[in-house]
């Protein structure tokens, strides 16, 4: 692997002699930009913007772009002279737990390699400390142009160094959480603790790319003259909001199971899920039993209550018509009641109606028990 950075590594008064090779390779695929009619390619050309001419790469400095448009120059001299120790040096400034640094910070990643045979003795000591003292090295370097975080560790046989954000570089997360309340039930997450527990571990080396694997077929279906690769087919039941969040975990869970050849049948998922279910069906005989209790004393009621409510229900009729009320009161009152056109006899004359015909039955009592004593007289 060729380097791209020759310097040392700065332990405390040892110095290591390395080489900085790239860890990582991007797969992705590239494409260049054409003249759709005739399919020339499209290139960018650096032009002056002063007299409008081209220039080379040769031709091409640096400069600062002041507040006000003024382009200060800046030129590798300048760079060069600046007071910094890590320009050519990986300096360790701490060791550390790994569970300290934010993986919000990693950046690129690299290998150190030993520049030499002398570099493989001081190398191979600050490798097995790190290995033996299960922590990472934090590190200032200076890479294009600028000074950087690193963090160093141990991978395999090699020390790799992974390039940090400052911690001034990482943003807060203000205004990204739900700000909606949310309660999370025990069921739920005992169904999404089965749902981890059946996808388990993964191998990171089965994983690929398939979205690149089509882009190169797509690629070779049309270099051979082919018109490429025939759209797939949109997913059904796909998009749209889960209606039954713990009818969709359970769901997963099957699918889960079942794609790692395992038995779709009763599982923990489905347990939780009629736990989940019998909490809920716990509280319907309970409303169920609240509503039924006045159909139930409804049917044990007195006929008092229904004669007070049939006998008052004309006292909460309207008296603003006096002709309509008073015509009601003369076909409902006995002939011993006096019928009046005024309100105030209007609004009585329930309450006579109900008095009469309970006193009545006791007048005609009366009238027996005294009969017999005129006749004994």
């Amino acid at each position: 692997m060729r380097s791209i950075w020759n310097g040392a590594i700065s332990f405390g008064l040892v110095s290591i002699p390395i080489k900085l090779v790239n860890a990582t390779e991007s797969h992705s695929v590239s494409f260049r930009q054409i003249h759709i009619e005739d399919g020339g390619r499209i290139r960018y050309k650096k032009v002056c913007e002063l007299d409008g001419e081209e220039v080379t790469q040769a031709e091409i400095g640096k400069a600062y772009e002041d507040a006000d448009g003024t382009m200060i120059p800046i030129t590798d001299e300048d760079l060069a002279a600046l007071p910094l120790p890590t320009a050519k040096t990986i300096e360790i400034v701490a060791f550390v737990g790994a569970g300290e640094i934010d993986p919000l910070q990693m950046d690129a990643a690299y290998y150190l390699c030993a520049n030499g045979v002398p570099a493989a003795k001081p190398y191979t000591l600050l490798r097995e400390a790190l290995k033996r003292s299960d922590k990472v090295a934090v590190a200032k370097y200076a890479l294009r142009g600028r000074e950087r975080l690193g963090m160093l560790r141990v991978v395999d046989d090699v020390i790799a160094m992974h390039g940090l954000l400052w911690p001034d570089e990482i943003r807060a997360p203000e205004g990204v959480a739900p700000e909606t309340q949310v309660t999370v039930r025990e069921a739920e997450l005992d169904l999404a603790d089965a749902l981890m527990a059946t996808l388990g571990e993964v191998d990171i080396d089965s994983l690929h790319d398939d979205y690149r694997e089509a882009v190169e077929e797509m690629i070779a279906a049309k270099a051979e003259g082919g018109a490429g690769v025939a759209p797939a087919e949109p997913e059904t039941g796909g998009g749209g909001q889960v209606i039954d969040l713990m009818a969709a975990l359970e769901s997963s869970v099957r699918a889960a199971k079942e794609a790692r050849g395992e038995k779709a049948g009763a599982s923990e998922a489905s347990e939780a899920r009629e736990a989940s279910e019998a909490e809920v069906t716990e509280l319907r005989p309970r409303k169920r039993t609240a509503a039924a209790v006045p159909k139930e004393t409804g049917a044990k009621k007195s006929t008092a209550r229904t004669a007070a409510k049939k006998t008052a229900a004309p006292a909460r009729k309207s008296t603003a018509k006096t002709a309509k009320t008073a015509k009601t009161a003369k076909s409902t009152t006995p002939a011993t009641t006096k019928t009046t056109a005024t309100k105030s006899t209007a609004k009585k004359t329930p309450a006579k109606k109900a008095t009469t015909a309970k006193k009545q039955p006791a007048k005609s009592q009366t009238q027996k028990k005294a009969t017999p004593r005129k006749r004994s007289a």
